[in-house]
C-alpha cells in the first residue's frame, strides 16, 4: 500500500510537471504569435510608408506635366478658335455672296 501510495504520488508529481511544461509551451507559442503579428504589422507599416512616399514622388513629378499639358491644350484650342474667327472675317462676305447667289439664281 505504501508502495502504491508512492507510485500514485510519483504519477501526480509527473502530471503536475507535464502541466507546467504544457503551460510554458502554450505561453511560448502565444508570445511567438504576438511577436509575429507585431513584426508583420511593422513590415506592413514600413511597406505602406515606402509606397506612400513613392506615390507622392510620382505625383510631384507628374503633376507639373499634367498642368503643362492642360495649358498647352487650352492654348491650342484658343489658337484654333482664333483662326476660325479670322477665316470668318476674311471669307464671311464671300460666303454670304455665294449663299445669296445660290438662292436667287435659277438653273
Amino acid at each position: 500500500s505504501a508502495q502504491n501510495s508512492a507510485g500514485i504520488s510519483t504519477l501526480l508529481e509527473a502530471e503536475r510537471e507535464a502541466q507546467k511544461i504544457v503551460a510554458k509551451a502554450r505561453a511560448y507559442r502565444t508570445q511567438r504569435v504576438k511577436d509575429a503579428r507585431a513584426e508583420a504589422q511593422k513590415e506592413i507599416e514600413s511597406y505602406k510608408s515606402q509606397k506612400e512616399s513613392e506615390f507622392q514622388t510620382f505625383e510631384m513629378e507628374h503633376s507639373g506635366s499634367v498642368q503643362k499639358l492642360e495649358e498647352q491644350a487650352a492654348q491650342d484650342a484658343e489658337g484654333a478658335l482664333q483662326r476660325i474667327r479670322e477665316a470668318g472675317v476674311k471669307k464671311g462676305e464671300e460666303v454670304v455672296q455665294v449663299l445669296i447667289s445660290g438662292v436667287t439664281e435659277v438653273s
